[in-house]
C-alpha cells in the first residue's frame, strides 16, 4: 500500500512538471500562468487517484510497464525540446542553439511533398510570416522524430523482451479497464479489430489533423502558432496523438496473440480423453 501510494505521488509530481515546463521556461501572462496551475494540479490529482487505487480506470496498460512510460517519456521530451527552442527565442543559450538546429535539420530533411511535415506547413494562413513557418518546420520536426523514436522503443520492448509477459502475469481487466470482454462476440477478434483502427488511426492522422486544421479555418478563425505555448502543445499533440494509438494498436494486437495462444495451449488438454479402467 505505501509503495504504491509512493508511486502515485511519484508520477503525479512528473505529470505536474510536464504540464508547467512550458510557462517555467517562457515568459507567461499572469491569466496564463493561473490557467496552467490548475491544469498541472488537475492533471496531477487524476493521476494520483488513478494510481494509487487498486482498481483500474481509465489509464490502459497500468501495470504492463514500460509502455506508460514509454509515451511519457516521448510525451515530456517533446514538450521540452519545443520549449527549449521556444526559449531560444527570447533567451538563447548553448542548448536552445544546439536544439533548434537539430529540429531545422530534422524539418528541412523530412519537408517533401505530402509528408506530414508539408503539410503541417501548409496548414498555416496566407500571409504568415517566414520566421513562423520555420518555427512551425522545426517543431514539427522535432516533434515527429520523437514520436517515431517512442514507436521504436517500444517495438524493440515488444520483441527483444516480450512485453508484457516478462513483468509478471497480465491481468486484461487491470491493463484494459475501457475494454469490456462480455460485450459479445470473441475477444481475440474484437482487439484485433480495435487494434487495426488504432493502427489505421495513427498512420492517418498527422496527415488528416493539417487538412482538418486547414479547412476548419474557412469556418472558424485560424489558429495562431505565433504563441510559442499555442505551438508547443499544438504540435505535441499533433506528434504525440498518433504515435500513442499507434503503440496501443500494437499492445492489443500483442494481447490478442496471447489469448489465442493460450487456447491452444488449453484446447488440447480439454479434448484429452479420458479411458475408463478395464
Amino acid at each position: 500500500m505505501v509503495s504504491r501510494l509512493i508511486g502515485a505521488f511519484a508520477r503525479a509530481f512528473f505529470m505536474v512538471l510536464l504540464v508547467a515546463t512550458p510557462s517555467l521556461m517562457l515568459p507567461t501572462a499572469v491569466d496564463t500562468a493561473q490557467i496552467v496551475a490548475f491544469v498541472a494540479i488537475f492533471a496531477g490529482v487524476m493521476t494520483f487517484m488513478e494510481y494509487s487505487s487498486s482498481y483500474p480506470s481509465l489509464v490502459e496498460f497500468r501495470d504492463a510497464p514500460p509502455f506508460n512510460r514509454v509515451r511519457f517519456v516521448a510525451l515530456f521530451v517533446t514538450v521540452f525540446c519545443l520549449s527549449l527552442i521556444g526559449k531560444g527565442g527570447v533567451e538563447p543559450t548553448v542548448a536552445t542553439e544546439f536544439v533548434t538546429a537539430v529540429g531545422q535539420l530534422i524539418g528541412a530533411s523530412i519537408d517533401f511533398p505530402y509528408s506530414p511535415v508539408r503539410l503541417m506547413v501548409l496548414m498555416m494562413p496566407n500571409g504568415t510570416d517566414i520566421e513562423v513557418l520555420l518555427a512551425v518546420r522545426t517543431a514539427a520536426g522535432i516533434s515527429y522524430l520523437t514520436s517515431l523514436l517512442s514507436l521504436a522503443v517500444f517495438l524493440i520492448t515488444l520483441r527483444l523482451f516480450g512485453w508484457p509477459t516478462k513483468t509478471g502475469a497480465f491481468n486484461v481487466w487491470v491493463n484494459l479497464p475501457t475494454f469490456d470482454p462480455t460485450a459479445g462476440g470473441d475477444v481475440v477478434q474484437r482487439l484485433q479489430r480495435d487494434g487495426r483502427i488504432n493502427i489505421i488511426l495513427g498512420f492517418l492522422l498527422p496527415f488528416i489533423i493539417p487538412a482538418f486544421v486547414k479547412l476548419a479555418a474557412d469556418l472558424f478563425e485560424p489558429i495562431s502558432l505565433a504563441d510559442p505555448q499555442t505551438m508547443i502543445w499544438t504540435m505535441t499533440a499533433w506528434a504525440f496523438l498518433p504515435a500513442s494509438l499507434f503503440m496501443r494498436g500494437i499492445a492489443m494486437g500483442r494481447v490478442a496473440q496471447m489469448i489465442e495462444a493460450k487456447r491452444k495451449r488449453v484446447a488440447p488438454v480439454a479434448k484429452k480423453p479420458e479411458y475408463a479402467p478395464a
